[in-house]
């Protein structure tokens, strides 16, 4: 997560889950989330990038909403708290190096960080993969 400060670029941290798996990925980031939120009313997400999920997920005894869109960006999640607060996230593919990974969610969540969302994943891939090899 980027410091709290006024708001740069187009996420304000990134995520690297293992699956896609929303119900099972979910409460841990949350959980870390909710220090900055407090309370979590939602998550949006991309439908087609994500197993099916329930309309509800309740994480240490809250419900949350989790809203799938088709026009939501791939890449990104978004949660929101109760005070309408909200958080982009950049979501590192599963399949990503760990080394890339780390790498990526560094740079995303630098203070003043302005990388568009494929730059940040183009970042990410390994020199073989931009280069089409």
């Amino acid at each position: 997560m980027k410091p709290k400060a006024p708001t740069s670029g187009y996420v304000d941290g990134a995520w690297w889950p293992r699956s896609r798996d929303l119900s099972a990925e979910l409460p841990t980031l949350l959980g870390v989330l909710a220090v900055r939120l407090g309370y979590i009313a939602r998550v949006t997400y991309n439908l087609g990038v994500w197993n099916p999920a329930a309309r509800r997920l309740i994480v240490e005894g809250r419900v949350i909403r989790l809203e799938g869109f088709h026009s939501q960006p791939a890449d990104i999640v978004t949660v929101v708290g109760r005070d309408r607060q909200r958080l982009t996230l950049l979501v590192v593919p599963t399949d990503t190096d760990p080394v890339n990974a780390h790498h990526t969610m560094m740079t995303a969540s630098s203070r003043g960080n302005r990388d568009t969302v494929e730059g940040l994943l183009t970042a990410a891939m390994p020199a073989a993969n931009q280069s089409g090899q």
